[in-house]
């Protein structure tokens, strides 16, 4: 992260990364979801058995290891957390080292990898503002002697690219330093200061939990799906929602794929 991108950062909770990702990784990631869409849709009548603590219920599928709560109607979204276990397809975005460069400058702990989530927004979806202002330990972020130090942060991987009238991602700039919770109880659409995140097919936003974001509703006739890989410190349990404050569901056959790198960064208490 170069001097600008640590300013924008700081003074604004978020960046956007043009191009990040290379033409082969985004296409090969796009293929991934694409099958992995269809693959959780036909799960769609199974009994969902996992219940979240923070409520939602959940599929957990047999055979590739992921979980799944939403539905896909006109405004509804379909979360698939741990897609990490759906397809090898997915192994790169571990340790990804150009994007393991970005959180290194801003976690100082040791990193551990606690969300893993492809959201799928269907037309007329929208994600409701949250976060920003003084939240809990979990989510804080603060300024050092050694610079900045982020509890949990996201990176946004984008497939395809998104309009603001696609449901686009949107943010609150500079929330995450507020002192104050938002008093607005108006739709994500109508909040003031809340601008759109329009992006390209392979670029990335990286910001932290603490700021106060959305998604603008997909007033469009096109689907909107976004991979999410968050990060924090090491100690972190998964912060996937079907898994809440567990250890990070991980199968044995993705274990068996990873390298040790990888694996440090879902159980670092089984490493020595």
């Amino acid at each position: 992260m170069n001097q600008i991108e640590l300013y924008e950062f700081d003074r604004q909770g978020f960046i956007h990364i043009p191009q990040f990702l290379t033409t082969a990784e985004t296409h090969s990631l796009s293929c991934t979801v694409e099958q992995l869409e269809t693959h959780a849709r036909s799960n769609l009548d199974k009994p969902k058995g996992k219940i979240s603590k923070w409520g939602p219920k959940y599929y957990l599928c047999p055979d590739h290891g992921y979980h799944f709560e939403g539905g896909i109607e006109n405004g509804e979204t379909l979360i698939i957390e741990d897609f990490f276990n759906f397809s090898p397809a997915f192994d790169f975005l571990v340790s990804h080292e150009k994007s393991m460069e970005y959180i290194s400058a801003i976690i100082q702990e040791e990193i551990g990898i606690n969300n893993s989530e492809l959201r799928i927004r269907y037309p007329g979806n929208f994600s409701g503002t949250h976060m920003g202002g003084p939240l809990s330990h979990k989510y804080r972020y603060t300024f050092n002697s050694k610079g900045i130090d982020c509890m949990m942060v996201r990176i946004i991987y984008f497939i395809h690219s998104v309009k603001s009238e696609e449901g686009a991602f949107c943010v609150v700039p500079g929330t995450h330093k507020s002192n104050f919770n938002s008093p607005y109880k108006c739709s994500v659409n109508d909040e003031p200061g809340m601008i759109g995140l329009e992006v390209d097919a392979g670029d990335v936003i990286l910001f932290t939990e603490n700021l106060r974001h959305g998604g603008f509703t997909n007033s469009s006739q096109k689907t909107r799906k976004t991979l999410h890989v968050g990060y924090g410190p090491s100690w972190m349990m998964s912060q996937n929602i079907s898994t809440m404050d567990e250890p990070p569901y991980i199968t044995e056959e993705t274990w068996d794929r990873y390298e040790v790198k990888q694996q440090k960064l879902f159980r670092p208490w089984l490493q020595s």
